[in-house]
């Protein structure tokens, strides 16, 4: 059942993080990076939503919800902490993609790490932006990972 809606989900997620990206890392390389974030997100939220109890789906159809219903209500009320935690992952590993993306010219805080310290020569601008990506992941994850224990229910 939720097969066909899975698929769906990223493509909504991406679009919206694609402005961000955008934002961070420039044009040049926000395209690329959202088409390969769609594949690697829904497969994360597949595996979110595979791991709902059975028990819990057969339950809400006992009850007589509809598939919409099972979708919006059940499945993702329950797997809410697995998706926060999904898309805390997305957005480290797409961070560091993006930084490499800017080592062969996306643009961006790694093409500012390899411009103006490396070729340069200038190492502290070349350790202040590997410390700044330090720092962001840190807070993607300490942020990520507040958000899903306070929407995990266990």
């Amino acid at each position: 059942m939720f097969e066909n809606i899975a698929p769906i989900l990223p493509e909504l997620w991406v679009a919206t993080g694609q402005t961000f990206m955008m934002l961070a890392i420039g044009l040049a390389a926000a395209v690329p990076l959202s088409f390969a974030a769609i594949p690697y997100l829904a497969r994360l939220v597949d595996q979110c939503l595979r791991e709902v109890p059975r028990g819990v789906i057969e339950a809400a159809h006992a009850m007589g919800a509809s598939e919409l219903q099972i979708v919006g209500r059940v499945l993702l009320v329950e797997a809410r902490s697995g998706l926060v935690l999904a898309l805390t992952v997305l957005a480290v590993s797409f961070l560091s993609y993006s930084a490499v993306a800017g080592v062969v010219g996306g643009g961006g805080i790694g093409d500012l790490a390899i411009r103006y310290g490396y070729y340069r020569f200038q190492t502290d601008v070349m350790v202040l932006t590997v410390a700044l990506l330090v720092v962001l992941v840190q807070i993607l994850q300490f942020v990520g990972n507040t958000a899903a224990r306070r929407l995990d229910k266990r």
